[in-house]
Order: C-alpha cells, then sequence, then structure tokens
C-alpha cells in the first residue's frame, strides 16, 4: 500500500516513535489500586504514566464521562502538567442522572459498559425538567470554571453521545435528551471545544442530532471532533469521516474480521489511536492479534542458530511436562495478577496507556504501512484537533 503520509508530513529519519492516547481512563481508582472499593495493591498511578512515556506515549487524554471523572481527570491534569489532559462531558451509560426516576444516592454509572439486552431501563423513565436544568448548570460552570483557569488542561467536550448497545444502563429516551442537551451546550461555547464523542449501534440518531446542532455538514461545528472506539461498519465510518470527524481506534476496533475490514478502510488521514483503557485490551481471541506475533526467522540449513545452540548447551534441559511455550508475541513489561502485586508490573487484565504500541501495531499490519507513518500520522491528527501544547 502506498504511504498514505503527504510530503510535507514525511516521516523523519531516524523517527523516535510518538503516540497520543486519545482515550484513557486514568481517573478510575483501579489506576490507584482499587478494585470495586476494595484496595487491592499499592496506588501506582505515577508508574502507570512513567510505563506510557518509556514507550513514547507522551500525551494522555483523560476520558471525563461524569461529573466525578470530570473533576478527576482535571485533578489529574494539574497533577501531570503537560501529559495529561482533561475531557468533560456526560456519557451516555451515566445520563440516568437526567431521569425522573433517578435515585441520587445511586452511584453514577461506571465502565465497563458490558451489554445486557436482557434488562433494559423501561422507556417510562422520562427526563425531568428540574434535573435537566440543574445537570447542563453544573456541567457549564465546569466547562467555565476549567477554561478560566488559563491552564489549557480542558482539551474536549465528552465524553458524549448514544449507546443503544447498553439500554440497561439508560433508556434510549434518556440517552437523547442527554445527548441534544449537551450538543446545545457544545454548540453555543464561544469558543467552542472539540467533541469526543461515543456511537454504539445508534448511528442515525447519532448522526441526525449532530446535523441539528451543527449543520447539515456540521459546518457549524468550529473544532472537529472524533468519535472514539469504534466498532461500526464500513458504511458508518466513510459518512463520519465525509461529515469531517475523526474515528478513535482500540483494542476493540480489532475483535472480528469484520472490524478488521473496518479498520483497513478508515483512511489514516481520519483515524487517532487509544488503548480506552482499564478496558478494551487486545486479546489473544482478537482477529487483530495476529499482527502482534512475531514470525521467527528459520534457521539455515535445518539447525538451530548459534545462540540458540550455545543456550541449549549452557542450560538443563527441561522435560516436558514442566517446559512452556516460548511467547510469539513479546511482552515488554512483566505482567502479573492484582493478587501477587509487584512495584514495576503490568497488572493483568489492567489494560494500560503503554499498550497503546500495539495498537499502533496493529492498525499498521491491517493497513500494510509502517507503525512510524502510523503513529506520525495520527499524532498530527490529533494535535490538529486538540492542540494539547504541541505544534504541528
Amino acid at each position: 500500500m502506498a504511504s498514505q503520509l503527504p510530503d510535507s508530513a514525511a516521516v523523519p529519519s531516524p523517527y523516535t516513535l510518538r503516540y497520543i492516547d486519545i482515550g484513557i481512563n486514568l481517573a478510575d481508582p483501579i489506576f490507584r489500586g482499587n478494585y470495586h472499593g476494595k484496595q487491592r495493591h499499592p496506588d501506582d498511578l505515577h508508574a502507570v504514566v512513567g510505563r506510557a512515556k518509556e514507550v513514547g506515549c507522551s500525551k494522555l487524554m483523560v476520558t471525563g464521562s461524569d461529573f466525578h471523572s470530570i473533576r478527576a481527570a482535571l485533578e489529574l491534569a494539574e497533577e501531570f502538567p503537560g501529559t495529561v489532559y482533561a475531557t468533560a462531558g456526560i456519557h451516555p451509560c451515566s445520563s440516568s442522572i437526567f431521569s425522573s426516576k433517578h435515585d441520587p444516592q445511586e452511584s453514577e454509572h461506571t465502565a465497563p459498559c458490558d451489554p445486557d439486552p436482557s434488562a433494559p431501563i423501561p422507556d417510562d423513565h422520562e427526563p425531568d425538567p428540574a434535573k435537566s436544568s440543574d445537570i447542563i448548570a453544573e456541567l457549564t460552570t465546569l466547562l467555565g470554571a476549567a477554561r478560566s483557569s488559563g491552564q489549557n488542561h480542558l482539551v474536549a467536550f465528552g465524553e458524549f453521545g448514544l449507546d443503544y448497545d447498553r439500554l440497561h444502563y439508560c433508556s434510549k429516551a434518556i440517552q437523547l435528551h442527554s445527548f441534544a442537551n449537551q450538543l446545545k451546550v457544545a454548540a453555543a461555547l464561544e469558543p467552542q471545544l472539540p467533541l469526543f464523542l461515543h456511537s454504539r449501534a445508534a448511528h442515525a440518531d447519532f448522526v441526525g442530532l449532530l446535523k441539528s446542532a451543527f449543520g447539515p455538514q456540521l459546518e457549524k461545528l468550529q473544532k472537529g471532533g472524533v468519535v472514539h472506539s469504534f466498532t461500526g461498519t464500513i458504511e458508518e465510518a466513510q459518512e463520519l469521516m465525509d461529515l469531517g470527524l475523526y474515528i478513535g481506534i482500540n483494542g476493540c476496533s480489532f475483535k472480528t474480521a469484520e472490524n478488521c475490514q473496518v479498520v483497513r478502510a478508515i483512511s489514516l488521514d481520519k483515524m487517532m489511536i487509544e488503548t480506552d483503557g482499564p478496558w478494551c485490551e487486545v486479546r489473544p481471541s482478537h482477529e487483530g492479534y495476529k499482527y502482534l506475533v512475531e514470525k521467527k526467522a528459520p534457521a539455515e540449513n535445518g539447525g538451530a542458530p548459534e545462540a540458540k545452540q550455545q543456550q541449549q548447551q549452557q542450560q538443563p534441559q527441561k522435560t516436558k511436562k514442566n517446559q512452556k511455550k516460548e511467547p510469539d508475541v513479546p511482552e515488554r513489561f512483566k505482567t502479573v495478577k492484582k493478587e501477587k502485586w509487584e512495584e514495576g508490573a503490568m497488572v493483568k487484565g489492567r489494560n494500560e496507556p503503554c499498550s497503546i504500541e500495539r495498537v499502533a501495531k496493529i492498525v499498521a499490519g491491517i493497513k500494510g504501512v509502517s507503525v512510524e507513518e502510523v503513529c506520525e500520522v495520527t499524532w498530527r491528527n490529533t494535535v490538529k484537533v486538540f492542540g494539547l501544547g504541541e505544534e504541528i
């Protein structure tokens, strides 16, 4: 496949890989060692950020998806200036706070947003005008305070949108109400913020509301935006790109052969990459995982390489019973279960921003381009839309 980089954006040589994780839920307590309300190991957030920087992921956009995580994301941006940036919005799965039947004593939604089609929220849960007014006022105040601080920590409006796969968190009617009301706020901001959007199994309504707020071609959308964690169809991706939106790719975008075909069809100049950690890791069951497997060079003349022969001579032979298969996918960092946490190790099942290098490698494999090209184009796309204190 021919390079998709314009001449003016050619990858310099030598090139140091650089990444921006546009979607990392770093405000989740799991990155402080707290799992479902229980402290399982020491707070290792600084080590998580350190591992990200070690692989070249020097910019992290921390997702604010409810009032708690918005405030936490802004605090993290204060704690890690120049590295962490925040977004602010109400996720569709957190939008039950707009409902007349929402219990304020209930905790706000926390991901992962697993589907449960057998238990949707009843459609008789209707928007509460008084609650809605208070929510929008609080969100507007938060946005205004963050923007007037002079710190440039807040870089996007969102995460917000629609998610019809997960109606057990919030009914369709409430989601539509939440999205429409937040879009009014986003459109009225002066200047506007770029949008950090969520769309799952709701494409027609999602696009329809965007057009109602910003015009048939989104011509009133001043700063653009990204539809993150994309798992839709090629046709849906094409419509989003035609509207000028960018598409965020993470581990969930590689689950099936069809997903990978969609990634192949998405233009690199409309793509951004993310981990969506602590979720959406790339798993061995994913179709895209095969692009991480490093093929071993065949030994010459049917024999083992000299270094391998020496290693075999120096080490005692293992029995078949305790012999372990050499991993096909290299691990940069040691990984342990949370119950066996140790300093400097990743926690099994907790996706980290350092894993973004795997996302880039799979995208490169699917599209038949170099990892360097994926890194450079997605970096430039992200800086173009969100700034992050960088020049293109």
